[in-house]
């Protein structure tokens, strides 16, 4: 468990760590170099660096969360890798079930494989599944996500390297746009992104901005023609 910066959660969650690039998103992965940074400073998590890794102890750590958190699940992996078994991801799933309080943010560029496995796993409310797409030669994985049985799907638009027209935004809860960071970072026109809010607009899909990202993304920030959007997808409160 970590407390996060990403601005559209709250902590994260590895029960896997490690991956492989499979798109063109993946060129400049921040988990990679994070990884090899942590591998560094001696943390066991990360003996494995960057390689595939699942972390069997990780799977009791929610039941120990005292207050609801809203929790980015693998920001250092990929749940749906297509060596992490079917028979592992169905245990991380029923541990989120079994946490009704928190809000569990699950998201995969392995959309073709999240759509196989989808009816052997155990879909709670609070369970929110996403794909990243980051231009149109990955638009299909929104297809395999809507075909899921997830109660809320969003797409994470990050890093977005390309237009992306006329997107079908049905069943689609929550958009998140983002930019590249880091000293090679790939554009991101404001048209871009412009497009995309009216889109969700249009649709009733909420919209999130997230970075306009770049060689300093924190001096570039998050407003969108003078204002920050942070739409989020409504769910209906958990009483206990």
């Amino acid at each position: 468990m970590a407390q996060s910066s990403i601005e559209w959660t709250e902590m994260t969650w590895n029960p896997t760590t490690g991956c492989d690039k499979i798109s063109a998103g993946c060129k400049f992965c921040y988990a990679e170099v994070m990884s090899k940074r942590l591998q560094a400073m001696g943390q066991e998590k990360y003996r494995n660096c960057f390689d595939l890794t699942l972390h069997e102890t990780e799977l009791e750590r929610p039941y120990s969360w005292k207050k609801p958190k809203v929790v980015f699940v693998n920001s250092m992996s990929d749940l749906f890798h297509k060596d992490v078994p079917l028979s592992f991801i169905q245990k991380v799933f029923n541990v989120m079930a079994d946490c009704p309080q928190h809000t569990f943010q699950v998201l995969t560029k392995r959309a073709d494989i999240l759509a196989k496995y989808s009816p052997y796993l155990n879909w709670a409310p609070n369970i929110w599944m996403g794909v990243s797409v980051e231009d149109n030669r990955v638009i299909e994985r929104i297809d395999y996500l809507r075909n899921t049985e997830a109660f809320i799907k969003f797409l994470s638009l990050e890093p977005l390297i390309g237009p992306l027209e006329n997107l079908n935004l049905q069943k689609i809860d929550w958009v998140i746009v983002g930019g590249e960071s880091g000293r090679k970072a790939r554009p991101m026109p404001k048209e871009w992104v412009l497009s995309i809010k009216n889109q969700c607009e249009n649709a009733g899909t909420a919209f999130f901005f997230k970075q306009w990202g770049g060689k300093n993304k924190k001096l570039s920030g998050r407003e969108l023609e003078g204002r920050t959007y942070n739409g989020m997808p409504y769910i209906e409160p958990v009483s206990f």
